[in-house]
């Protein structure tokens, strides 16, 4: 459609200016409106020539469903026009260009910076699938940025999307490749969760750098595509087990295997509860509220817990904030509730210390009467790597990860051990182990928090890639 000495279109109220992309029977113009306001819209115009009945179709769902739909995370379609030669869409116009992109000039995203992204696309997706409406095409070409210095995610392309209820089966290819999930290229069959699998895949791209399936010919990602290997995921950079959870719950092959839109939406890791918005200051400010009275009547413990949880939603509260005066008093009172957090922390240390050395002649007891069980023998030790590492200070992912495996194990060996004292010793110490690393997770995410609080600058998310990729 667009040579080299090819002239954009003309329309009565706008002046077309640079190509902002192109694809099968569609080029998308960066335009200014020439009345009013000199406002700068993005102009999909569409050549009537190249429409077959399939693409006129998708063009006139395309057009029904913005046309009814308002969303922060979703781009806005203004208004649509027609003449002879072409349909145009009128649309948002997004300065920081696709996610795609954005992802390949920085070769990977820090996972704290992945996970902003997934909040907000995944806020875009819950509220597409409150309306029975799937994508079909979700990639990071279809995702555009607001801006580069304060980015906010706008999902775009609605070309292929479909009214389609949670049991609705379809039939019709859709979509790119390299984001299809497997049953729409090896069964012809598939119904709204394969957006989920493309939720992988981006999250996938966004953390390691290339989609799962990147391949050098089309013979050889078929290949990948149809085969039943589960999807590796890539040691390095170490992600959270949160992270490593949710995308191996998105990436099943099998539909039925994959995680269902409603746990997706409560994951951990996507974690919607605690996303920027105008409520996150009301609810951090409550609980700090129940801290400081715990901490009056001398619980230590249940304050600095509480402290936490009121950090992990000022973090979002700073996030959400526009306003520098506001936002440099939230940092300000922060900053005073940290202190304080320490401060109990130094406190719930050293009681916890106590304990944990009371509990240890019940450990050894247990070892010595788990000398005939080598995988039990295994497991007790573990959980001992990960004591002496928290009481060295070393309250890290790599000690819960200890904490995990090791209660992992356990788990498993008490549900098949019989009745007896050493079934009594062995659930007192997975409690106590449980209750330790619940204890270190809350120090973890606390510690994290007060990172984000105070790399939170006027860059915003950005300044926070810069830092996380130092740190990393």
């Amino acid at each position: 459609m667009a040579g080299a000495g090819w002239a954009p279109p003309q329309l009565e109220d706008f002046i077309l200016t640079e190509r902002l992309g192109s694809g099968t029977y569609a080029t998308v113009f960066k335009a200014y409106r020439k009345r009013n306001v000199r406002e700068v819209v993005a102009i999909k115009c569409v050549s009537k020539k190249s429409l077959n009945k399939a693409s006129v179709e998708n063009l006139l769902t395309e057009i029904e469903i913005l046309k009814t739909i308002r969303h922060p995370h979703i781009v806005e379609l203004k208004d649509f026009q027609w003449n002879k030669e072409y349909i145009y869409l009128i649309m948002e116009f997004c300065a920081g260009g696709d996610l795609s992109r954005f992802i390949h000039t920085r070769r990977i995203l820090p996972e704290k910076v992945a996970r902003i992204f997934l909040q907000q696309l995944a806020c875009a997706l819950k509220f597409l699938h409150e309306k029975n409406i799937s994508h079909l095409d979700l990639k990071p070409q279809n995702i555009l940025l607001s801006s580069l210095d304060k980015p906010l995610l706008k999902l775009a392309d609605f070309g292929f999307a479909q009214h389609m209820s949670p049991r609705d089966e379809k039939h019709v290819l859709r979509g790119s490749p390299l984001y299809m999930a497997p049953e729409m290229v090896c069964n012809g069959q598939y119904d709204a969760r394969v957006d989920l699998w493309s939720m992988g895949v981006i999250l996938y791209e966004a953390l390691f750098g290339r989609p799962p399936f990147a391949s050098r010919s089309f013979a050889e990602l078929e290949e990948k595509i149809r085969s039943n290997h589960p999807i590796e995921l890539p040691r390095h950079p170490r992600l959270s087990q949160e992270c490593l959870d949710l995308l191996q719950r998105l990436l099943k092959r099998d539909p039925q295997q994959r995680i269902s839109f409603k746990e997706f939406f409560a994951h951990p890791f996507v974690d919607m509860e605690h996303m920027p918005s105008a409520e996150s200051l009301g609810k951090a400010t409550s609980l700090v509220m129940e801290a400081v009275k715990k901490d009056q009547q001398g619980d230590a413990s249940a304050a600095l817990s509480l402290y936490s949880k009121a950090l992990e939603y000022f973090v979002p509260a700073l996030r959400y904030e526009t306003d520098a005066r506001r936002k440099e008093a939230i940092r300000s009172k922060v900053s005073q509730y940290i202190s304080r957090a320490e401060q109990l922390k130094g406190l719930v240390s050293s009681n916890n210390k106590v304990l944990l050395q009371q509990g240890i002649p019940a450990r050894d007891i247990l070892k010595e009467m788990s000398k005939d069980k080598p995988c039990l023998y295994a497991a007790l030790e573990l959980a001992s790597a990960a004591v002496a590492r928290e009481e060295e200070g070393k309250d890290d992912y790599e000690t819960l990860d200890l904490y995990q495996q090791s209660l992992g194990d356990l788990l498993r060996m008490l549900a098949a051990e019989p009745a007896g004292r050493r079934r009594e010793l062995l659930h007192a110490e997975i409690q106590a182990l449980m209750g330790r690393a619940e204890y270190l997770k809350e120090q973890i995410k606390m510690k994290e928090s007060q990172w984000e609080a105070e790399s939170i600058g006027k860059e915003g998310i950005l300044d926070s890639a810069r830092g996380s990729c130092i740190l990393q």
